[in-house]
């Protein structure tokens, strides 16, 4: 049986009995949700218990009807509908157990298919900050090739993974993914929703998306959510300068690809670049536009694109290790997705953390009307390249106390030897000449100036109180003892 749900309204509903969601202003039907088969989702949340974290998973499948755009002119943001195509995915959802802990915000995450299998990246890099407020996650299987299989060698489409259990999930392609993502976000406010959240109601609900879901994420907030009006904000990480497109076949725009966040933002959008993201000619910096009361862009000194807690540490960090072993998975390494890097990776302590802020203070501004603090952009040459200090650290930027107090040189550019070796930045310590040149007093002087940093970027709202004891601990843990 389903019901009828109007537009942010419901009818009282029990879960077995099917949640359906009006679809948004350019859907052609309502979209359905339903326990998925018994048994283990496939998606790689990490490598510890969430229920011994007070968390539990729980996989639903979605069906409905959705519509495809195209562009009304080429000088105008506004769509129209062309098509509408019937499918079927799958979402994942993360949330405390004890439903009185959740703190009514739901990150909706349009996972990354880069892989060619989803990738719940906000998860990985925000989780310990997520179970610790009492977040909601969302993971949502949003492109064709999460479910099909892609072009990547590496990942495992659903299908692949467990064709027993996911045989029956149909996606009618990229085009129509914008407003499969939008039906899922109205889903889940629904009314009769709450029972997918334990019995609580999401108050929030933000959508997020990673590199090519950034890219995603860009055409939805200038293009879609004007019409859908479905997310009450937006958490855009490590986009690019190009937006995606509405075409059939999806992936980047065509043309130039330098596609600006348009000036009237209807909701905060909150957007958190690495110094990956920001460099070359298809980098972020060609496409900056100011904060806005609706805008701010954190771009973060010190890190990149795919570092080690992304694509390792960020597995098996549960929030609860002793920090010789959070220390330990920040140690420098050459290896990537079983690729060896010619410099040391980028460990992504900064990334983590930075995010870790990020995510509490959307919240925050959804809550408050609030927005953060600005930070300033990050210092470009001429030739889009990082403008670098004798650390070989980039100026300006958002700052943190590993790259203002460094002890290895942090970067989001520069490495070798590995495909992947663009992506992964460098983390590279110093050695002792020069840190006995930088920190003359030892251990002692090191550890009282990285805290006046460390003070100073909580205070900014660019990292939390909340890490503050665990960030110290490991500053004293991980400085080279000579």
């Amino acid at each position: 049986m389903t019901i009828q749900i109007n537009r942010r309204s419901a009818l009282a509903a029990g879960l077995a009995l099917g949640i359906s969601a009006c679809a948004t202003a350019n859907s052609a039907a309502a979209a359905t949700i339903r326990p998925a088969p018994e048994g283990a989702p496939n998606i790689g949340l990490g490598d510890y218990d969430l229920a011994s974290l007070g968390y539990r998973r729980d996989e639903f499948f979605i069906s409905g009807t959705a519509t495809s755009f195209e562009q009304t002119s080429p000088e105008s943001y506004d769509v129209r509908s062309v098509q509408s195509a019937p499918y079927l995915t799958r979402i994942v959802i993360v949330r405390p157990e004890d439903a009185a802990q959740f703190n009514g915000t739901a990150i909706v995450e349009w996972m990354n298919v880069s892989g060619g299998e989803d990738l719940p990246v906000a998860w990985i890099m925000a989780h310990t900050e997520m179970m610790r407020s009492g977040f909601a996650y969302v993971g949502v299987s949003a492109q064709i090739a999460g479910i099909e299989g892609g072009r990547s060698p590496v990942g495992t489409a659903l299908k692949v993974a467990n064709p027993e259990r996911y045989s029956s999930l149909a996606h009618p392609g990229d085009a129509y993914a914008y407003d499969i993502f939008s039906q899922v976000g109205e889903a889940l406010q629904a009314s009769s929703a709450r029972r997918l959240f334990g019995g609580v109601a999401p108050q929030h609900v933000i959508a997020a998306g990673q590199s090519q879901s950034a890219a995603y994420m860009t055409t939805y907030i200038n293009r879609i959510d004007p019409v859908a009006r479905v997310y009450d904000g937006f958490l855009v990480h490590s986009r690019f300068a190009g937006g995606s497109s509405l075409a059939p076949g999806g992936g980047m725009s065509a043309g130039s690809g330098a596609v600006p966040f348009r000036e009237d933002l209807r909701v905060p959008v909150l957007t958190v670049e690495t110094e990956t993201d920001l460099v070359g000619p298809n980098g972020y910096h060609s496409v900056r536009v100011p904060d806005t009361d609706m805008l701010r862009v954190w771009e973060v000194v010190g890190t990149a694109h795919g570092d080690s807690y992304l694509n390792g540490f960020g597995l098996t960090d549960s929030g609860a290790l002793p920090i010789a072993q959070i220390a330990q998975g920040y140690a420098p390494s050459r290896q990537s997705r079983g690729f060896d890097t010619t410099l040391p990776i980028n460990s992504g302590i900064v990334h983590h953390y930075a995010m870790q802020a990020a995510i509490r203070q959307l919240h925050h501004w959804l809550d408050t009307s609030a927005p953060p603090a600005s930070a300033p952009p990050v210092q470009i040459a001429d030739d889009g390249s990082l403008v670098l200090d004798a650390n070989g650290i980039a100026r300006g930027g958002l700052r943190t106390p590993w790259v203002d107090v460094p002890t290895v040189r942090l970067t989001g550019v520069g490495n070798s030897g590995s495909p992947v070796a663009g992506f992964v930045g460098v983390g590279e310590p110093f050695d002792a000449a020069r840190l006995a040149e930088l920190y003359p007093n030892g251990k002692a002087g090191y550890l009282s100036r990285f805290e006046a940093s460390l003070d100073t970027a909580i205070a900014n709202g660019f990292l939390l109180a909340a890490d503050r004891q665990e960030i110290l601990a490991l500053a004293a843990e991980m400085y080279p003892d000579r």
